[in-house]
């Protein structure tokens, strides 16, 4: 398990796969200075953080070892990064390119 550290004392945990996933899309946004919404279910709360690049932002991981990118992951986050109800951690879709 890995952490996301928002700002100066928000600390969210997350799946270091599901984490490394969700770097590459927040990161990619957040280079090319775009502020988005990210929504996902923590227990069985709702929790939605308004991301901008001005707000600190630290990836953590348990592992030292970086999880294998799944390019249909990627796509889905990064479509649902650019849509209006912004960024949600969807489930993983089978990796098309390892099948």
């Amino acid at each position: 398990m890995g952490y996301l550290h928002y700002g100066p004392s928000q600390i969210f945990r997350f799946d270091d796969r599901a984490l490394t996933h969700l770097r590459t899309v927040v990161m990619t946004k957040l280079l090319q200075q775009e502020s988005l919404l990210f929504t996902w279910n923590d227990a069985g709360i709702q929790r939605s953080i308004w991301l901008q690049p001005s707000i600190p932002l630290q990836f953590e991981f348990e592992s030292a070892d970086t999880p294998t990118l799944n390019r249909a992951w990627i796509e889905e986050l990064t479509a649902a990064a650019n849509a209006p109800a912004g960024l949600r951690l969807l489930p993983e879709p089978p990796d098309q390119d390892h099948q």
